[in-house]
């Protein structure tokens, strides 16, 4: 287990282990997510960006797939209408 201090400035230095493993440098951007009770470091290197890229991509742009389930939505509300007549 690697153990590390916080400086008065608030600054952390990172086990040279885990920064060669994790492909850190200098200038490498980091995010901190707060779990209950813990802090979770994320190296935002090129590797994760490439890794996470494409993970949410869908079949169309959002709007395009709501404009077309609002559209079956209509048909079904007309197809109602008509099954039951005027109101």
């Amino acid at each position: 287990m690697d153990v590390a201090y916080v400086t008065s400035k608030g600054q952390l230095v990172i086990p040279a282990r885990l920064r060669r493993k994790y492909g850190i440098k200098p200038g490498t951007k980091v995010r901190f997510i707060e779990g209950e009770r813990e802090i979770i470091f994320q190296p935002l290197t090129r590797e994760y960006i490439r890794s996470v890229c494409g993970l949410l991509k869908g079949e169309g742009p959002a709007t395009q797939e709501l404009l077309k389930e609002r559209a079956r939505d209509k048909e079904r509300e007309e197809a109602k209408g008509a099954k039951f007549g005027p109101r």
